[in-house]
């Protein structure tokens, strides 16, 4: 299912000739395995109260969610097409109320935990999970460390948070800009931590089944690779805003 989600990726990338396509390639695997593995979710029922949520603080992501929620059963595939076009309600950043899974509107990087932390207080007396997947540049966020800081006094057993870890942001390496260890940072502020590989999908849930069980907060640190699927960019800065060809039938056909 990842690899699904990685080629409905380009498929849209390509289309629209724009995107963030490197940025959604690192993730596909961390959604697969929370759509397909992880999450209490009924396609059917999308407000079903019981569901867990899941909020991509890092928006710019949203085509993997899309390409996530198409195939889970939300909603039809051909509703892709509406990926990044005149007209179309699949925007570069998930809007709430644009189709049915998506949680939170977001791309105003480091205010997703927030709208996690409230999801997760208003449903600790619940068995409802909020899962919230966060870039490892926006951890350079402010609000994300004061988020944080509230989610670790108010101890939250039922949150969630993922750092896509792909070693990328917008303008550089990540470490460049933080070049502490993630781990003992979350730990600091009264996170339980983990770390794993992002595309191991067997150790990833196995990670989130631990995350489940928790009396605490818990963030799992990904390491993912950035433009994972396209040997080209794969770990290269390029890969965040790259954009693939789309062949010239397609484009003739189109």
């Amino acid at each position: 299912m990842g690899k699904e989600i990685r080629r409905l990726v380009i498929e849209m990338s390509a289309r629209s000739r724009s995107g963030e396509t490197g940025s959604s390639l690192s993730i596909s695997d961390l959604l697969a395995v929370l759509y397909f593995k992880t999450m209490r979710i009924d396609p059917k029922k999308p407000e079903w109260s019981g569901r867990d949520r899941f909020v991509l603080s890092k928006g710019h992501g949203a085509a993997a969610l899309y390409a996530a929620l198409a195939l889970r059963g939300f909603f039809p595939q051909k509703l892709l097409l509406g990926h990044r076009v005149n007209g179309g309600a699949f925007h570069g950043h998930p809007s709430k109320g644009a189709a049915p899974g998506i949680e939170a509107s977001t791309g105003a990087l480091g205010h997703g935990l927030s709208v996690g932390i409230g999801m997760a207080y208003a449903l600790k007396d619940t068995k409802s999970k909020v899962y919230v997947l966060i870039g490892d540049g926006e951890c350079n966020e402010g609000s994300i460390w004061e988020a944080a800081l509230s989610a670790g006094a108010l101890r939250l057993p039922n949150l969630v948070a993922i750092i896509d870890d792909n070693k990328f942001q917008g303008f550089g390496p990540s470490s460049e800009t933080n070049p502490f260890d993630l781990a003992k940072q979350w730990k600091s502020f009264g996170w339980e931590t983990l770390r794993v590989d992002g595309h191991d999908c067997r150790a990833l849930e196995q990670a989130l089944g631990k995350a489940a069980r928790a009396r605490k907060p818990f963030v799992v640190i990904a390491d993912t690779v950035s433009g994972k699927g396209i040997p080209a960019i794969e770990n290269t800065l390029g890969a965040h805003y790259h954009v693939p060809e789309m062949p010239v039938a397609s484009r003739k056909k189109k």
